[in-house]
């Protein structure tokens, strides 16, 4: 049990692995497209290694700009950097792909195959957004793909991660792509079940419906392994107590102190593992006046009378966007007394505007910390760019994209269980 051994593939900046790491899984390799996500799997499995063999001084000394990021990565094993694989899955380059895997399995086996294809050709606002509603878009296809490394490597069970909206995205021949797939997956040798999960229901401070399917090599049913859900007994302000306020356009993305935590959810979630921890990312994006002046407004409207504002009854001096017919909720404040946040989403990278902090005084959108607590990614985590230079943007984008730690973690131990 202590060497099964999983592949992730569309790996992301690593959520999912995450928890199944915490849950004793070892990775074989992760496969990625996006160089900046790359590199931050790489900084994590650095991490893990250097804490493991009583070096993390190394990794602090990098988070504070002493050391470069290749400074950093000469302190690491080149081989376990190396199972970090930058591609994009192709029918081109699919067998590079395998050669590399082959080179880091050295002859073991892989048990467990994690992942799930980019989400934005399925999800409903993708779809409405879209011209052609998604019809045709590649990126409905990498599930063939998926299979092909079931095809290769029959591990014992696959986790394929993926957006409700995949239960009503069809193809071009009017079929469903969800129907498609499972039939595939059953030509492969896999029986299939799924779950709609909430991560809300599994200790994370946010909504956030995700299909999880499962697959099982053979012919067995009723495998779909119980995960125990989690009483929901915290609100969202949780993640707020210990930070340092912050005004728009200040804070640091280099490490910071935090305050004493009065509080239990951060360590149950694994997020914080000492008090007075200091945190990176903790830095609020520049706003307009105009974009401070609403969030004055909206933020007013909500703690004084709990309602939301909608775009159109914004005063009319503030309203510079075109589209007033759909997108109204689009500046939307973070309710701290709530027992789970809006879904965290991509678009954050754009703007804050769907996730406005509650505290008027600070009169800001979330920082990527704030973002990487709801999503239950611990604060020792690093978010990397392409270029070395951190990148407040980039590290947006790849917390919105991934699957919660918490969930991916209760989603593991369940599975393990049940092996």
């Amino acid at each position: 049990m202590d060497e099964l051994r999983y592949l992730d593939l569309f790996a992301g900046a690593g959520g999912l692995s995450e928890g199944f790491m915490r849950a004793g899984f070892n990775p074989v390799a992760h496969v990625e497209m996006d160089t900046a996500a790359c590199y931050t799997l790489k900084t994590r499995l650095a991490y893990k290694w250097l804490l493991d063999n009583d070096k993390d001084n190394i990794y602090d000394s990098y988070l504070s700009g002493e050391i470069t990021r290749d400074e950093f990565y000469e302190n690491i094993p080149e081989s376990l950097l190396d199972t970090v694989l930058n591609y994009e899955i192709t029918w081109d380059n699919i067998e590079e792909i395998f050669h590399e895997i082959d080179n880091n399995l050295h002859g073991n086996k892989i048990d467990l195959i994690v992942g799930g294809p980019p989400c934005q050709a399925y999800s409903l606002i993708g779809r409405a957004r879209d011209e052609n509603g998604m019809l045709g878009d590649k990126r409905n296809y990498l599930y063939i793909l998926y299979a092909e490394f079931l095809k290769r490597y029959k591990p014992k069970y696959f986790v394929f991660e993926n957006v409700t909206g995949l239960l009503s995205a069809k193809d071009t021949d009017k079929q469903l792509h969800f129907t498609k797939m499972r039939n595939l997956f059953s030509r492969c040798g896999y029986k299939t079940e799924y779950k709609v999960l909430n991560a809300a229901d599994y200790g994370v401070l946010q909504n956030r419906k995700r299909i999880i399917l499962i697959g099982k090599y053979g012919d067995e049913e009723g495998f779909y392994p119980l995960i125990a859900e989690q009483k929901r007994k915290y609100t969202v302000s949780e993640i707020f107590k210990d930070l340092p306020q912050l005004q728009a356009g200040t804070g640091s993305i280099r490490p910071q102190k935090t305050s004493d935590y009065q509080g239990k959810y951060l360590y149950e979630a694994g997020i914080k593992t000492k008090n007075n921890q200091e945190v990176t990312f903790h830095s609020a994006r520049p706003n307009t006046d105009q974009d401070k002046e609403i969030y004055q407004i909206v933020v007013r409207l909500w703690n004084e009378e709990h309602k939301r504002m909608s775009y159109i009854d914004l005063p009319e001096r503030l309203q510079s966007q075109n589209n007033k017919e759909s997108f109204l909720d689009r500046f939307k404040v973070v309710d701290s007394a709530a027992e789970c946040s809006q879904t965290v989403v991509a678009h954050i990278a754009k703007d804050g505007h769907y996730f406005i902090h509650p505290d008027i005084m600070q009169n800001r959108s979330l920082t990527p910390r704030e973002v990487a607590r709801l999503q239950t990614f611990p604060d020792d985590y690093f978010f990397e760019s392409v270029s070395g230079k951190p990148s407040r943007t980039t590290a947006y984008r790849q917390i919105g994209n991934a699957v919660p730690v918490c969930l991916a973690e209760k989603i593991a131990h369940a599975l393990k269980d049940n092996w």
